[in-house]
C-alpha cells in the first residue's frame, strides 16, 4: 500500500502515545502496567546523574513512550484522553475505581487519574444504545448518560427501555 502523497511509502509506520512528566515517570508506569493485564516495561534511559529520563511500556500491546521533562505549565487537559472500551460493568467497575483513586471523577465516563492523565472507560453496550435505530432510544440512553459519572450499563437499558 502506498501513500498518495509519497507513493514511496508502503507500510504504516508504527504510532505511539509520548506522555510528558515532571519526574513521577516510573511511578506511572509501575502503575499504568499493573492495571492493564499483558502490559510490560520495554526500556528506560537515564540522565547521567542517574534519574530517569526517558522509558517505553506497553498496555496491553498498546506501545507508550514518557520522558521526565520536568515541570510542565499546563498539565495534562482534556484535549488528550486514553479510552478503555470495556465489555461488561466489571470491566468499567474495575478501572473506573482503579484509575480514579488519587484522582477525580468527572461526567460521562470520564476521569483523571492521580497522575492529572485523562481517561474515558465506556462500556461497549454504551456505544449499542447511542446509536439505536430508535431515535428516542438513543436519545434516552444519551440523557441518562450525561446524568453519570461512572457508567453504569443497567441505568443506561433502563432509560433506554423507559423510552
Amino acid at each position: 500500500m502506498s501513500s498518495p502523497d509519497n507513493p514511496g511509502l508502503s507500510r504504516m509506520p508504527e504510532i505511539s502515545t509520548c506522555l510528558w512528566f515532571d519526574d513521577n515517570l516510573m511511578e506511572a508506569v509501575e502503575f499504568y502496567t499493573n492495571v492493564f493485564p499483558n502490559s510490560e516495561v520495554r526500556g528506560v534511559s537515564h540522565y547521567d546523574d542517574g534519574r530517569v529520563l526517558a522509558a517505553e511500556w506497553t498496555l496491553d500491546g498498546q506501545p507508550f513512550r514518557g520522558i521526565n521533562g520536568g515541570p510542565v505549565h499546563a498539565g495534562f487537559t482534556e484535549t488528550i484522553s486514553l479510552s478503555v472500551n470495556c465489555a461488561d460493568q466489571s470491566e468499567v467497575d474495575y478501572y473506573w475505581d482503579t484509575l480514579v483513586a488519587g484522582g477525580r471523577p468527572d461526567s460521562c465516563a470520564w476521569l483523571k487519574d492521580r497522575f492529572g492523565l485523562s481517561w474515558q472507560i465506556v462500556p461497549v453496550r454504551l456505544y449499542e444504545l447511542l446509536s439505536d435505530p430508535d431515535p428516542v432510544r438513543a436519545q434516552a440512553a444519551t440523557a441518562a448518560m450525561m446524568e453519570m459519572q461512572k457508567i453504569v450499563i443497567a441505568d443506561l437499558e433502563a432509560a433506554a427501555a423507559r423510552a
